[in-house]
C-alpha cells in the first residue's frame, strides 16, 4: 500500500527549504535542524539518502552543509519521495492474495498510475512558489 512516512514528508520539506536558499551557498545541517525542529542525526540520514540519489551536494567543514545540485524546476515531488520511500506503488496489493479478479487488479494499477502521475507533475519550484504566495499565520496586536 502507498504510505508516505515522515521521512518522505521531511525530505520534501528539506528540499523545499534548500530550494528557497541561495543556490550557490551550502546550508549548514544545524541551521536546517533548528529551522525545522528536527534532530541533526535524523536530518542527516534523510540528506544522505537524497545525496546518494544525486539530488543534493554535501560539503564538510566550517562552510559546509547541503545545497541542491539542480534548479528547483528540475525536481519533481515524485522523484524526491521515491528517493526516501522507494517505489510509490500498491504492488504488494496487486501481487498479494487479497485480489481474486481482474477488476480489482485493474483498479489498483489505475490507482498507482494516478498517484505517480500527480507526484511527477508537481515540481519543487511549484512547491516553493506556493510557500512564497502563502503568507502563513500573521499575528497582529
Amino acid at each position: 500500500m502507498i504510505k508516505i512516512s515522515t521521512r518522505g514528508q521531511y525530505a520534501l520539506l528539506i528540499m523545499t527549504s534548500l530550494a528557497e536558499q541561495d543556490p550557490n551557498k551550502y546550508v549548514p545541517l544545524k541551521l536546517l535542524s533548528h529551522r525545522h525542529n528536527l534532530s541533526v542525526k535524523y536530518l542527516e540520514q534523510i540528506l544522505i539518502q537524497l545525496s546518494k540519489a544525486g539530488m543534493v551536494d554535501g560539503l564538510r567543514g566550517n562552510n559546509g552543509g547541503y545545497k541542491l545540485n539542480r534548479k528547483p524546476e528540475e525536481y519533481t515531488a515524485g522523484e524526491i519521495l521515491r528517493a526516501t520511500e522507494g517505489p510509490l506503488s500498491t504492488h504488494s496489493v496487486i501481487n498479494g492474495h487479497s485480489l481474486s479478479n481482474a477488476g480489482n487488479i485493474e483498479f489498483w494499477k489505475g490507482f498507482d498510475e494516478t498517484i505517480n502521475s500527480y507526484v511527477n507533475s508537481v515540481s519543487l519550484y511549484q512547491l516553493v512558489q506556493k510557500n512564497l504566495d502563502d503568507p502563513g499565520f500573521e499575528y497582529c496586536i
